[in-house]
């Protein structure tokens, strides 16, 4: 059991720093527990802590993989991958098909590992999800780094094992969604502007700078939402002067700026016809993509309007494919929903004890700006009211995954709370009361959350409740003489730590069962989970025929054929590679191909084949009207093409309607 006397308890106390100086740390109240060594020193490294990180580490470990031979394909995502195993243009464009017709709607970056992966062990579903897990595993061990060197080795240990436990954590270890590496870099990020602070490194902070632009080929924009925590961090706590803090920053965001649009500069000087074309955008521009599709559409619900930026609405394709998602809304007030709150939120009275009551400590000692300390509440109260901020009023659709940028920020700071609030129960002070008021709350708020899902392992609850009035109990003997032998207190310690890690240790454990998740998914895990979450990788007897047809009477075209989306087009890819043509990007409303360039393809001898869904399925399968691009489609190929009868190609339940392009004039139907 962690022992907070395993730290040094006191540095002597001195002048406030000055400018230019690091700051040294003051004696600490007896209610205010240990304070830290100073700046560029060495915490001692007790026996407990390698242990101790080495289970947690091996646990995250077993939370991320296991089951994943058993893994799923995101068919939209593994499609992708597929393709970028076949080329080198494939791969740094990140194309969706085969032939390098369009791309994914955001950047690649975050499958490059995926395709390395695929490239070195073979295409298959646990290959795209083992680099995931890898990198989940690592921001623990990460996580842990950062918060030992600002809070001590006890709160590290502690903020690696809430972020170990926490549901979003595990989901991004068993998916292939772009998060996991995207929080990765960012904790990367973190960490170099950590040392660099130390000393006023330049070239520390630079590679802070590069480390989020590398995560911006991971999450666009997003990343940028990092730079305020960094920037403040650097600009107030730095021992030098401001104006070497000011060009320092100003370099570092220069450099982050640019490693950012590196790939839009690229696909924007190489010309269109020698890449594929941008999915998500109307003028084929990485920037209508990235500014307008995947940042700008996703504050609908505060009056930012994407209009005019060169991209279509973002809407429509991700509420088809996630839904609203269980027990979520879309208001500002959705972080507090059930279906956030279990993924990350469970953490919310603990993290705001720790940095409301670490930030009155600070202002009450008066440190000076570098101080450690201070530093550290600066950097992650940044971090995590920057973030949260920007999910309240941004649109997440459904997507849970996002929280994980969420979920470091709330396990430091639990961390450091939790250490603070036990130090000052065992100095018996008063706010000795802080622990168990905490505790209570912190298991109080998980109860109410699993009410939201009695179906869910309902027995969760009143096990919680029940354990921590033990807790409770054992915490309230600390002032009888029973109560202050050490095995009572480590008694009522490991009890109130039991009690709050219960519900999200059973909820991240159900990612253990198939019932409750497959790797591979959505990366969700816990309440409302949904087993699965991949489609179809395997194609049915009547797609194979279909593909034996279209292989034929192929005649050296390009594209094998143009299929009406993407979800059409993956089930060929993932099985058979095959070069088919998704129509209309990733929400159907994406202007490419054409009429005028499908009739480009086709008279150049690059595809033949056009198939378009049955009308009557085609009503069924779509709640909304075909868009005004796909309409135009369907009318050029009726009209231009030859309809090829079912009987030469077979029949079934998901085959399309096929038709037969030549250059020329139009040819007669039948």
């Amino acid at each position: 059991m962690l022992s907070p006397h395993s730290e040094p308890t006191t540095v002597p106390a001195a002048e406030p720093p000055t400018a230019g100086t690091a700051a040294t740390p003051v004696t600490a109240r007896p209610h205010d527990g240990a304070r830290l060594p100073r700046w560029g020193s060495k915490t001692p490294r007790p026996r407990y802590e390698v242990p101790i990180l080495g289970t947690l580490l091996a646990l995250a470990a077993v939370l991320d993989t296991w089951g994943i031979d058993r893994s799923v394909y995101h068919v939209f995502y593994a499609s992708a991958v597929r393709s970028m195993t076949d080329s080198p243009t494939a791969f740094f464009f990140g194309s969706f098909d085969p032939g390098n017709s369009i791309t994914l709607d955001k950047l690649p970056g975050f499958l490059w590992p995926q395709a390395l992966s695929a490239m070195l062990f073979g295409f298959h579903p646990w290959a795209l999800v083992l680099p995931q897990a890898v990198e989940g595993v690592a921001c623990v061990l990460l996580l842990h780094l950062l918060v030992r060197r600002w809070a001590g080795v006890a709160a590290g240990l502690l903020a690696a094992a809430f972020l170990t436990l926490t549901p979003v954590t595990v989901g991004l270890g068993r998916s292939i969604v772009e998060d996991a590496p995207f929080v990765l870099l960012l904790l990367l990020a973190a960490e170099a502007t950590w040392r660099a602070v130390e000393r006023a490194r330049l070239r520390t902070l630079v590679l802070a700078g590069v480390w989020v632009g590398v995560a911006f080929q991971c999450k666009m924009l997003e990343a940028w939402a990092v730079l305020p925590a960094l920037a403040v961090t650097y600009l107030v706590a730095a021992p030098t002067t401001w104006r070497r803090r000011a060009g320092h920053v100003a370099l570092a965001g220069m450099v982050s700026v640019a490693v950012s649009v590196s790939w839009m500069a690229v696909a924007t000087v190489v010309p269109a016809q020698s890449r594929p074309y941008i999915d998500g955008t109307t003028d084929n521009s990485a920037y209508s993509m990235v500014v307008g599709y995947n940042f700008l559409s996703r504050f609908h619900a505060v009056g930012v309007d994407a209009a005019g930026t060169g991209s279509v609405d973002s809407g429509q394709g991700a509420h088809h494919a996630a839904g609203a998602g269980p027990g979520m809304g879309n208001s500002v007030l959705k972080m507090f929903s059930p279906g956030l709150a279990t993924q990350t939120g469970w953490l919310y009275p603990l993290a705001a004890l720790g940095l409301a009551w670490g930030l009155a400590v600070v202002w009450r000692r008066r440190p000076g700006r570098t101080d450690r300390e201070f530093t550290g509440y600066l950097l992650w109260g940044v971090w995590l009211a920057t973030f949260f901020a920007a999910f309240s009023f941004g649109s997440v659709t459904g997507h849970t995954y996002y929280m994980g940028v969420v979920a470091v920020a709330l396990s430091a700071l639990s961390g450091a709370g939790a250490v603070r609030a036990w130090r000052a129960w065992q100095g018996g002070g008063r706010r000795a009361w802080v622990l168990p008021v905490v505790t209570a709350v912190n298991v109080v708020w998980c109860a109410v959350l699993t009410l939201c899902y009695p179906h869910f392992l309902g027995w969760q609850g009143p096990a919680a409740v029940v354990l921590c009035v033990v807790a409770l109990g054992l915490l309230a003997l600390r002032r009888t003489r029973l109560g202050r032998r050490p095995r009572i207190a480590v008694a009522g310690l490991a009890a109130a730590l039991a009690a709050v890690l219960l519900i999200p240790t059973v909820w991240s454990a159900s990612a253990l069962s198939p019932r409750y998740n497959q790797a591979g998914g959505m990366a969700r895990v816990g309440p409302g989970s949904r087993p699965g979450g991949g489609g179809p990788s395997r194609l049915t007897p009547a797609r194979e025929r279909f593909l034996a047809y279209l292989e034929a009477h192929r005649g050296g075209a390009k594209y094998l054929a143009a299929v009406p989306s993407w979800s059409d087009a993956s089930a060929y890819i993932l099985d058979a590679n095959a070069s088919m043509l998704p129509m209309g990007g990733f929400t159907g409303q994406v202007p490419y191909p054409t009429p005028r360039g499908l009739q480009r393809l086709v008279d150049s001898g690059e595809l033949r084949y056009v198939a378009l869904r049955h009308p009557h399925k085609a009503a069924g399968r779509h709640l909304t009207a075909p868009s005004p691009e796909a309409a135009a489609l369907t009318h050029w190929v009726t009209t231009h093409c030859a309809k090829i009868p079912s009987s030469a190609y077979g029949s079934g339940a998901h085959l399309p309607l096929l038709y037969r392009c030549d250059a020329g004039p139009s040819p007669r139907q039948g």
